[in-house]
């Protein structure tokens, strides 16, 4: 496989992606936050003392998939036509978080996502520092994606 975000310099560049066709493209992308029971219930209670945590992690999802070009350089700015976070959780100490991204365009929207469920797990963290500190983040990863030249991508169960 070629990597195309070199230029005959060697250097990075952004791929032009000016002759690829318009598809529409999804991705969806997972992490979970690791913490202790109690965090987790009081979570789902609504009882962390900075608000409701999942309302703001969603929120906070939603934003960092617009913006995700001006924080991963070699990313296109695209216009999103969908971002949805979901919440789940195991019912003892693992909060899971996905999103789904959507676009129709030249390129495919899988950091978006994957920068979608980063950023709302950080702000679960950032909203239950205070009750504990030693909360993990991930593992993150692309569980899917559908469009483009590529075609779709499906991740195995592990």
């Amino acid at each position: 496989m070629e990597l195309t975000h070199f230029n005959e310099q060697g250097r990075a560049k952004m791929v032009d992606v000016s002759d690829k066709d318009i598809t529409s493209r999804t991705a969806v992308a997972q992490t979970a936050v690791k913490m202790a029971p109690e965090t987790l219930s009081r979570i789902k209670a609504g009882k962390i003392g900075k608000g409701d945590v999942l309302a703001v992690a969603s929120v906070a999802g939603v934003m960092a998939a617009k913006k995700t070009s001006d924080w991963i350089p070699m990313c296109h700015p695209l216009p999103l036509t969908g971002i949805d976070i979901h919440f789940s959780d195991n019912g003892i100490d693992e909060l899971y978080i996905e999103g789904t991204v959507k676009t129709t365009g030249r390129t495919g929207v899988e950091m978006e996502a994957l920068t979608a469920v980063s950023a709302a797990a950080l702000t679960v963290y950032d909203m239950c520092k205070a009750l504990q500190k030693d909360m993990v983040i991930g593992p993150t990863m692309l569980k899917s994606k559908t469009g483009g030249k590529s075609g779709d991508y499906v991740r195995e169960s592990e």
